[in-house]
């Protein structure tokens, strides 16, 4: 007599649910990257794809550079001062902390202490900054300071904060981080996508476009 053996359906589901289980997790693990990386790019978003397009269209965006002019004269004991270190100066040390607090409190201006360049004539600091310039010039000759700043405006500002323009090390930082949550961001994106593929006809052909689209623009049009 031969005994029959049906398959038990619990058994036979259970693979099924543990990987439906499995890719529900991986699925919510994926959101929740996904909505916090995406939440920590977003002034950074906007910030860099508003300055793309500025950047882009630089040419047509006119801008009026403003320039503030400041002169004065040394007093005596700074002068010798500064000419007793220019004769010593084999390195390109910082402006000395009293000449930096003359300049300070004679124009409410703020000289970092970073190397200058010395010459047998004059001592010159430049000053370059996001959305402008700016430098300071002492004569060892006559005394004479002069400083001059030039700002070219909000947009040109925004502008070099894109480039990472003599925005300092702390701005670098943020760069770096700032790529690394948006890499995070495309690439939970782009699993979140596959794992809805099979129910969104056009997933892969709007993936595909993404990709072919500007590579086809670089080698057509760009030389």
């Amino acid at each position: 007599m031969t005994t029959l053996h049906r398959r038990n359906p619990a058994v036979s589901a259970a693979p099924a649910t543990h990987r439906g289980a499995r890719r529900a997790l991986w699925l919510k693990t994926l959101h929740q990257w996904h909505w916090i990386s995406s939440a920590l790019c977003l002034l950074g978003m906007l910030l860099f794809s508003i300055t793309g397009i500025t950047l882009n269209h630089a040419s047509q965006i006119e801008a009026r550079p403003v320039v503030t002019n400041h002169k004065g004269s040394l007093p005596a004991a700074l002068l010798t001062g500064l000419r007793r270190q220019a004769a010593h100066a084999d390195a390109k040390p910082a402006l000395p902390a009293p000449l930096r607090r003359w300049v300070a409190d004679t124009w409410s201006i703020d000289i970092p202490a970073q190397p200058a360049e010395w010459s047998d004539d004059e001592v010159y600091l430049a000053l370059p900054r996001p959305g402008g310039d700016a430098w300071l010039r002492v004569g060892l000759d006559d005394g004479e300071v002069e400083y001059e700043l030039t700002e070219r405006g909000w947009i040109s500002w925004l502008n070099d904060l894109h480039k990472g323009r003599h925005t300092g090390p702390a701005w670098s930082w943020f760069i770096d981080i700032f790529a690394a949550a948006c890499l995070v961001f495309s690439i939970t994106g782009l699993l979140i996508l596959k794992f809805h593929a099979a129910n969104r006809p056009l997933v892969w052909p709007m993936v595909g476009l993404g990709v072919i689209v500007p590579i086809l623009l670089a080698l057509i049009f760009i030389h």
